[in-house]
């Protein structure tokens, strides 16, 4: 039997065959949606069903190395590579003893000067890399017009926690010290991210917050994990079977906060952070079939009751959508991304 990631790959075809059905088959073969998320599009039904019955191991049995190697295969086999007109320019930033990888994806229609956007992968804080992000953000930063700079974090078990939030608040804080390196307006640089990069984006805010420096103009949080100690219903409800499982979950944080009692510390969970006031405007993007739904909505009900002016909206999708760019739903949930995107930051007033 060949290796995990080329089966991953060799599936490719299977699963993109989904973006050429017709809606009403796909609906008839998927039948109806989960209770707990009536509102499910048939495409992230029939991939979920393809991924459980899939014979590849699960991520949370495989050694970190391999589950590296077959997570990228994975990404791949669902990712739509296209000539888009957007520039990339690769970049390095200090973070204490460490220099980070970045990438800048310039667009076409991209003023000389404008706004940024700084952006923390997703995967688990183990999984993950520029590279598997490559497709989304090629598209995230077309359809929205901004530049966005991806920032290759550490990860854990190598480096454990708080070795990724330290890279995201330093990788931040240098991009706000000398945004001509990157083509971006002062004042007008946000931060966001999926998933653990979400998590990772909203933590920055909370940082810088407390130490007093300058904060993002907006927050981008895409399916961000923020209660690593308890769990919402949603994590019971989409427990295994929608991609991302309660095992997969646990190895995450076995990984990366093998400290149990340390997962209550905000900048683990930033749901814990008792007093959200005064932080950046922010919009906050769930999926309906998501473990990590409940807990995105209620940072958002948070922010909200803080006084920061948030954004909500739950995709008709799985976890992981943004990395789906070879399906149309998932494509379509990217690019509404992008308009709020776009949106938010040319409300950011220009500094005189």
């Amino acid at each position: 039997m060949p290796p995990a990631d080329l089966q991953a790959r060799l599936a490719k075809p299977l699963v993109r065959s989904l973006g050429h059905l017709p809606r009403p088959a796909l609906a008839k073969l998927a039948g109806p949606p989960p209770p707990a998320a009536p509102d499910l599009e048939p495409e992230a039904q029939l991939l979920a069903r393809f991924s459980e019955r899939s014979p590849l191991p699960r991520i949370e049995t495989l050694p970190v190395a391999a589950a590296r190697s077959l997570f990228d295969a994975q990404v791949d086999s669902v990712a739509r590579r296209e000539h888009l007109p957007v520039t990339t320019l690769e970049h390095t930033l200090p973070a204490g003893d460490v220099r980070l990888r970045a990438r800048l994806y310039v667009p076409q229609q991209a003023p000389s000067t404008g706004p940024l956007l700084v952006y923390f992968h997703g995967g688990g804080f183990v999984l993950g890399s520029i590279a598997t992000h490559d497709a989304p953000l090629r598209l995230l930063a077309h359809a929205s017009g901004v530049r966005i700079l991806s920032v290759d974090y550490r990860l854990a078990p190598e480096h454990r926690f708080p070795a990724a939030v330290e890279d995201a608040v330093a990788a931040f804080e240098q991009v706000a010290a000398q945004p001509q390196l990157f083509s971006a307006e002062p004042g007008r640089i946000a931060v966001g991210g999926d998933s653990a990069g979400g998590t990772l984006a909203a933590v920055v805010c909370q940082e810088l917050r407390r130490r007093g420096s300058p904060l993002p103009c907006f927050q981008l949080l895409i399916y961000p994990a923020t209660e690593l100690f308890d769990q919402f219903p949603s994590r019971r409800a989409f427990a295994r079977g929608f991609i991302l499982t309660e095992e997969e979950m646990n190895w995450f944080a076995d990984h990366y906060v093998p400290d149990r009692e340390l997962r209550r510390d905000p900048r683990v969970s930033p749901l814990r952070e008792p007093d959200l006031a005064g932080l950046p405007p922010a919009h906050v993007a769930t999926a309906a079939a998501d473990p990590l739904r409940d807990e995105g909505e209620e940072y958002a009900r948070r922010l909200r009751a803080a006084g920061v002016p948030v954004s909500a909206y739950r995709h008709p999708h799985l976890h992981g959508f943004l990395n789906m760019t070879a399906l149309p739903a998932a494509r379509t949930g990217t690019i509404q991304i992008a308009g709020v995107l776009c949106h938010a930051l040319s409300a950011v007033p220009r500094e005189p």
